[in-house]
């Protein structure tokens, strides 16, 4: 009885956690995404990030996104964001849309100088006047020993009336020093052409085993911005639930 109450414990502690973040932070698009599929494995994910900025019309503007993915082959995850939130400096809570986002393990691990994996994702917009989004690109990591590694090279195109025909461009990075599975110090770099953004700051990471074997996931940055065009600075956080 106990292994079957402890999931949906664990879903509503992280709605709850999102709920929270709402109406006092919020996440976005600050990931930097992994290659790796776990076959069967189903996670429950929150996101959430909130700017400060010396410009008032982007000091405190958040947002954050509550996702659903199950991995259905050992190479295939698919993931729906089924609530996408932001909230602009002063005002409400807006709901932003729906997005099908699937990642795809392209080569095993450890047999390359790297292991690769891609991203493709529709984001559908419910707010008059904004485009929905189509993103894709290219996903690698790499393990030395302690020092992970990990890099992403993402297009976004805008889809549907009133679009804009270019492709955007973002870059990120990320390196993590592992103490231990539960504790991973590093930092996470942000460069975003289109927007004239670049950011970079500390981050940590780790992952927590229950001991019915499932895992929480954790994760946290702080951003510093390192020109004009990125906010002055971003607090990120990640929670995620996985099992099997």
């Amino acid at each position: 009885m106990s292994d079957l109450l402890h999931r949906p414990f664990a879903a509503l502690l992280l709605l709850g956690l999102a709920a929270a973040w709402s109406s006092a932070a919020g996440a976005d698009d600050y990931i930097i995404y992994s290659p790796y599929v776990t076959d069967g494995q189903t996670e429950l994910e929150f996101r959430g990030h909130q700017q400060a900025d010396s410009d008032p019309t982007l000091d405190q503007e958040r947002a954050y996104q509550i996702s659903v993915a199950h991995a259905f082959t050992s190479w295939w995850v698919p993931e729906i964001y089924v609530g996408a939130y932001e909230r602009e400096p002063g005002g409400a809570n807006t709901f932003e849309g729906y997005e099908f986002e699937n990642i795809f393990q392209l080569t095993d691990a450890g047999h390359y100088w790297a292991d690769v994996g891609f991203i493709a994702s529709y984001e559908y917009k419910s707010i008059p006047g904004e485009t929905s989004v189509l993103e894709f690109g290219p996903l690698f990591e790499k393990h030395n020993g302690r020092l992970r590694q990990r890099l992403n090279f993402i297009w976004e195109k805008q889809l549907g009336g009133g679009a804009d025909g270019r492709y955007a461009f973002r870059g990120t990075y990320l390196a993590t020093w592992s103490f231990s599975s539960a504790l991973a110090p590093g930092f996470e770099a942000y460069y975003r052409p289109a927007d004239d953004s670049r950011q970079i700051g500390p981050a940590l990471y780790g992952e927590i085993a229950t001991s019915h074997g499932d895992e929480f996931e954790y994760s946290a940055a702080l951003l510093l911005g390192l020109n004009r065009g990125a906010p002055d600075k971003v607090l990120v956080l990640r929670l995620a639930y996985e099992f099997n």
